[in-house]
């Protein structure tokens, strides 16, 4: 069941998804060579703890750390470690905050210094993918439609979307109804209606869409081809009209 979040709901989602933004915006000047995810992922944790919110993924189904730190190949759910970013990687950054009982959450591709102009470009179109599914969120609109919008825009760039990780909606609870995937047919699924909260997160592929999960830890997701991998996710509103973005 996906939920109709009321007024006093939607004003304590925004109050969640600012410090998620705000923490996004602040940890792109730390994102340099010479730096330790474990580094950046404490500077994450201690600004979401001052901004009077608890960050919600610290202890997530026993995830170790306060968000994910994902470089190249990985696409999603990297643990903070002491590995060292090197110049010309890059780096996602998923970060999830909780505010008064409601979650918040977004993730963003760096350039770890200087990059190549390859992964710039896919840093780009997974960016502008989002935008381009954004387009058709909105009441009266089928999650369909986002979904198709997202991959149609994707593969006409000669990438691929990952499959077997998707968006969600998200409020009271992280991850709820419904799920989002960044491929499918225009005019299939859900029908969005004013009040409905997603979080929207193409997860891109320079090489094929095929992924793994690391045996060892059960959490790194990574291309299994080793071509890098890009991510861009913000929280959105769905209303009448333009989707309200939370997270920008």
């Amino acid at each position: 069941m996906i939920a109709v979040r009321k007024p006093a709901e939607l004003e304590k989602m925004r109050k969640a998804n600012k410090v998620v933004g705000d923490a996004l915006r602040m940890i792109e000047q730390y994102v340099r060579p010479g730096v330790t995810t474990m580094e950046l992922n404490a500077i994450l944790e201690e600004f979401i703890v001052a901004a009077g919110a608890k960050p919600s993924f610290k202890n997530y189904h026993g995830f170790p750390a306060a968000s994910c730190m994902s470089i190249d190949e990985v696409v999603v759910h990297g643990i903070p470690s002491l590995r060292v970013l090197k110049e010309g990687e890059i780096l996602s950054v998923d970060v999830g905050a909780i505010v008064e009982g409601y979650h918040g959450d977004a993730a963003r591709t760096f350039p770890v210094g200087k990059i190549s102009a390859e992964k710039q470009r896919l840093i780009d179109v997974t960016r502008e993918s989002f935008f381009e599914g954004i387009k058709e969120v909105r009441a009266g609109r089928r999650l369909g439609d986002l979904s198709h919008a997202i991959q149609a825009y994707v593969e006409a760039h000669g990438y691929s979307v990952v499959r077997e990780m998707t968006g969600h909606g998200i409020g009271r609870n992280m991850h709820e109804d419904p799920s989002i995937p960044n491929y499918g047919a225009a005019g299939s699924g859900p029908l969005l209606k004013a009040g409905y909260c997603l979080a929207i997160e193409p997860m891109v592929n320079m090489g094929k869409y095929h992924i793994e999960i690391d045996s060892l830890d059960g959490w790194t997701c990574r291309a299994r081809d080793g071509q890098p991998s890009a991510h861009y996710e913000n929280t959105v509103i769905v209303t009448d009209g333009d989707a309200e973005i939370l997270t920008l």
